[in-house]
């Protein structure tokens, strides 16, 4: 939701690596990813393997063909090619597919399209090309979930940060401002991206407590952009930490015990806390208490049936 004439300022160098740094959790396992691989195919034969970080690959042995064959069977072939060549997700695309992409996207693009418009529409032409046979991937995460609307992200959008609000992360690193962001919306989607050189001046002497300092930021923020519709701010090795963590209840906890502030909360996160929180109980109670979901054969009977008959008109 960027807008036509979106401005960039108060970034220098060594604060767009920082900002990278912040955004580039390490993994869970502590293990690098492994990379991917292009492959492109034409009537059964391999044409080319491309390794996102080993460069091109050989076309060899078992891996020369490329069969047409059942869902089942590919992707044992797809698991095979990633283990085989030390990847973790694989691309296949039959020879000309990219270009049909871009040929389909360019003839359905419109000047008024903003970046919204745009990666929906390129989505969706990518899921027509799975369909049809002609672009696979591994793993198929998302095999199944449904792109959405461009009015359903712009509502999605109005509920964290609505027109003339702005959205900031900042995080702290022995007792200074590390790194910061503040995305400022405008009538036409986001038209500022802020970084911290400037806001740093702004923000004053600090009192080396970052539960104490962030005041100052919001402040530095509100003063020069727009009123804060969300804050996120901690410090730097909790909140790269957290963007790795999948337990239940992770960001509820930092959230309960202050290790990240948020401020202002729009209702929307305070209910995505409150689900990540009910997430995190239910998983406590299972593990000592054993749950299980009744099924008709342990009940005796269907209960969707007795509601069925209950809304059966007489």
């Amino acid at each position: 939701m960027l807008a036509p004439d979106v401005r960039l300022e108060g970034f220098t160098a060594e604060d767009w690596t920082r900002l990278l740094h912040l955004f580039r959790p390490p993994s869970p396992d502590k293990t690098p990813s492994l990379g991917g691989i292009f492959l492109i195919h034409q009537e059964g034969r391999v044409r080319k393997m491309l390794h996102t970080r080993r460069g091109r690959l050989e076309r060899e042995g078992e891996w020369r063909d490329w069969p047409s064959e059942p869902d089942a069977a590919q992707t044992k072939r797809f698991a095979a090619l990633a283990e085989a060549q030390q990847a973790s997700w694989v691309v296949a695309a039959q020879v000309g597919a990219l270009d049909d992409v871009m040929e389909r996207f360019g003839a359905r693009a419109q000047r008024s399209d903003d970046l919204v418009d745009q990666s929906l529409s390129l989505v969706g032409i990518v899921r027509e090309m799975m369909a049809e046979g002609r672009i696979e991937f591994w793993p198929r995460r998302f095999k199944n979930v449904p792109v959405p609307s461009a009015a359903m992200v712009r509502r999605g959008m109005d509920a964290f940060c609505k027109e003339g609000h702005a959205i900031a992360v900042g995080a702290f690193k022995d007792g200074e401002l590390w790194t910061a962001l503040a995305l400022r919306r405008g009538a036409r989607g986001f038209d500022l991206i802020a970084g911290p050189d400037e806001l740093r001046t702004a923000m004053g002497l600090l009192s080396g407590e970052w539960r104490r300092d962030y005041r100052h930021l919001v402040a530095a923020v509100e003063d020069r952009y727009a009123p804060l519709a969300l804050g996120c701010f901690g410090e730097l090795d909790v909140l790269s930490a957290l963007q790795a963590d999948d337990r239940p209840g992770a960001w509820t906890r930092a959230v309960a015990v202050r290790d990240v502030v948020l401020s202002p909360m729009p209702v929307a996160v305070g209910v995505a806390l409150g689900v990540d929180g009910a997430r995190y109980a239910f998983e406590a109670i299972r593990a000592v208490v054993p749950i299980s979901i009744p099924t008709p054969a342990m009940l005796g009977f269907n209960p969707l049936e007795i509601l069925r008959a209950l809304r059966r008109k007489e």
